[in-house]
């Protein structure tokens, strides 16, 4: 018998009712209603027969929900009410026993929980496999050079291995997030009732060891009210995909014939329907274009907790749909970036062919002058001047005469032309993060190790 004396104005209940997306908890709800069972038939509010009647009505939803033959009803305003209704059609009226001693508001908050230990776990196992496939193509392009950038003009020769190890360092912190969000998700709510706790000294020890939980839930406002560890989530996919959108826009640029340093595979591209011969890097696009949608996640839920008072208020079932849309997405993108590192292909003679412009060894002219006791920003105004003239009569480097070398002392011409003739400027820096062959051995060593311990 219900307070109210009415039924909800349909617009009200479609903005209301959550079941068209919070039946992704279902698999979780499953679960935790069996342990809760078991701490009401440690309590005695459930007997023997009545825990197993319970058990085996939840063992049968959760084969419907396998086999995706879970049916909603109408009347389903949720999906914690769908499986109760569920559950009392299959055991009888016992079901309705299973809601003894929590609410809603705990229930949803350890379902939440869960889904977010779920998928942190999941993302760390695809950020793991992508790793492992920059790793396997910076082992096999560990010597190829290639020009590096910044903003977006070449600056210093890199080996290609070096540049692929850049993602592969982001991407293990962003493993580190996720794992900090899967601890942030490791408290257990349940107990907490609305608001105050329940009148029932639940074994929470038990239910937490039962579901994978490590701590307790020490205030019972504080766990209904909190979504931190959703928040904790959220940023954690936004700065993945953030990585990912921006190894995305290098594939890009690389794969464009402007660059052609690589080609993505066919099965990770597409044509154009009326242009035949383009081949366009539509999965390394996406990659950019998911970015901004994970991150407008984080600031959606942000907003709706923004100055919301303790408690549960309607506004918090605005948390899963930004969670579960931004699951998806970067579980998508992860594997999709993975499947595309799988099957590209670099072009070493476009590549090495880039990397051989003399202009980026201006760097190691001035630390030429530098080693004879010029100062460094005097070593950098007069090799400025030097590339300046060179850019000015469209000539190399190497191109300048002995006279035409303005501000270099006139016993270092030969040194410079070693110099520039060598093209040993890569492995010029033995720094211990830098680029060359020596340090780039290590730097594998250290990803391999680092990819042993994340898979772990």
């Amino acid at each position: 018998m219900s307070r109210f004396r009415d039924p909800p104005d349909p617009l009200f209940k479609r903005m209301n009712d959550s079941i068209g997306f919070d039946w992704r908890l279902a698999p979780y709800d499953v679960d935790q209603s069996r342990a809760h069972a078991s701490a009401l038939a440690t309590l005695g509010v459930l007997d023997a027969e009545e825990l197993e009647q319970i058990v085996s009505g939840l063992d049968s939803i959760a084969g419907e929900l396998e086999r995706e033959e879970f049916r909603i009803e109408p009347v389903d305003e949720d999906v914690h009410m769908a499986i109760e209704r569920r559950l009392t059609e299959i055991a009888g009226p016992v079901g309705g026993k299973l809601h003894t001693g929590r609410s809603r508001n705990d229930q949803v908050a350890t379902d939440v929980s869960m889904f977010v230990r779920a998928h942190s776990l999941t993302a760390i196992e695809l950020i793991g496999e992508l790793m492992g496939r920059l790793l396997e193509l910076a082992e096999r392009h560990r010597d190829w050079p290639m020009p590096g950038y910044t903003h977006l003009q070449r600056a210093q020769p890199i080996y290609l291995g070096h540049h692929l190890l850049a993602h592969f360092w982001m991407l293990r912190r962003d493993s580190e997030r996720f794992r900090a969000a899967l601890a942030a998700a490791g408290e257990l709510p349940l107990g907490s009732g609305a608001l105050a706790g329940v009148n029932w000294e639940l074994d929470r020890e038990a239910i937490a060891a039962s579901l994978g939980f490590e701590r307790l839930a020490s205030n019972s406002l504080d766990a209904v009210s909190n979504r931190d560890f959703v928040l904790d989530y959220l940023y954690a996919a936004a700065v993945c995909g953030t990585h990912l959108s921006r190894l995305g826009q290098e594939i890009v640029l690389w794969s464009s014939q402007e660059f052609g340093f690589c080609e993505v595979a066919d099965a990770f591209s597409s044509g154009s329907s009326i242009m035949p011969q383009k081949k366009n890097p539509d999965a390394a696009e996406l990659l950019r274009a998911k970015a901004p949608r994970i991150s407008s996640r984080l600031g959606s839920l942000l907003g709706s907790l923004h100055a919301l008072p303790l408690g549960y208020s309607k506004d918090m079932q605005e948390d899963k749909e930004a969670l579960f849309d931004a699951a998806d997405t970067i579980q998508l993108c992860l594997a999709a970036a993975a499947g595309m590192l799988g099957g590209i292909e670099f072009d070493r003679e476009a590549l090495t062919a880039a990397a051989a412009d003399e202009f980026p060894a201006a760097t190691d002219v001035a630390d030429m002058l530098v080693r004879r006791g010029v100062p460094f920003r005097e070593a950098h105004g007069i090799v400025a001047s030097i590339v300046r003239r060179a850019l000015a009569e469209g000539r190399k480097l190497s191109d300048l005469g002995d006279e035409e070398l303005e501000g270099l002392p006139p016993e270092l011409g030969d040194e410079y032309r070693r110099l520039l003739e060598g093209q040993g400027w890569i492995d010029s820096k033995v720094s211990g993060p830098g680029t060359s062959a020596v340090r780039l051995a290590e730097q594998l060593e250290a990803a391999t190790e680092a990819l042993r311990e994340l898979e772990a």
